[in-house]
């Protein structure tokens, strides 16, 4: 599990005003709440906390003005069009303790021969882990699986000391026959053969 450090300032302006000023001066606003603390809000660095988030389930050390803070990021918004980061909720976390979070799923293997195709029922692996210890993903293995075959969260190895948030029996990835398209109906007068014409008699 990866884990950075970052900086941030306590926020006292709020408001669509305040957040395009911080976005002005290249900073994201967040929230950083849990363990019963007043919920605590912060100005980020817009591109150290984008670099932080390549990593899934990132464990930041974080420095609120001279306090030290352990953090996950919990909920991320993004503006839908260029993508860049809005706002930030960052949940506060104790070495050995256990959290919910969802971890990616990699997939690796061919399926069976045939025009077959894959569906993931989910992308990422509910699971519950000890806060410093987040797996970074969890790998799924479809090497031969043919069209009704699926892969259930039980069925996932998980790295020690992490546990199932979902039924083992949830599907996480099914494999389906993909259908044939049925042919146009220009396809179909091309494919047909011409009947002989009559020959009217003499």
């Amino acid at each position: 599990m990866a884990d950075v450090n970052l900086s941030a300032s306590v926020r006292k302006e709020f408001g669509k005003g305040s957040a395009r000023r911080l976005r002005r001066e290249e900073k994201v606003p967040a929230v950083i709440y849990g363990h019963g603390e007043d919920p605590v809000h912060v100005a980020l660095p817009s591109y150290d906390l984008m670099m932080a988030l390549k990593t899934s389930n990132v464990l930041i050390h974080l420095d609120v003005e001279g306090k030290k803070q352990l953090v996950i990021p919990k909920a991320i918004q993004r503006e839908a069009i260029r993508g860049f980061l809005v706002h930030a909720d960052l949940l506060i976390v104790r070495k050995g303790e256990k959290v919910n979070v969802d971890v990616p799923i990699h997939v690796e293997g061919e399926l069976a021969p045939g025009q077959n195709l894959l569906e993931h029922v989910l992308v990422a692996l509910p699971v519950e882990a000890e806060a410093t210890h987040i797996p970074e993903s969890v790998t799924v293995s479809v090497e031969g699986l043919d069209a009704g075959d699926s892969v259930n969260a039980g069925q996932i190895k998980l790295p020690k000391g992490t546990s199932l948030a979902i039924e083992p029996e949830d599907i996480v990835i099914q494999v389906l026959a993909a259908q044939a398209e049925e042919p146009s109906a220009e396809e179909e007068t091309e494919g047909e053969e011409e009947a002989p014409s009559e020959v009217a008699p003499e």
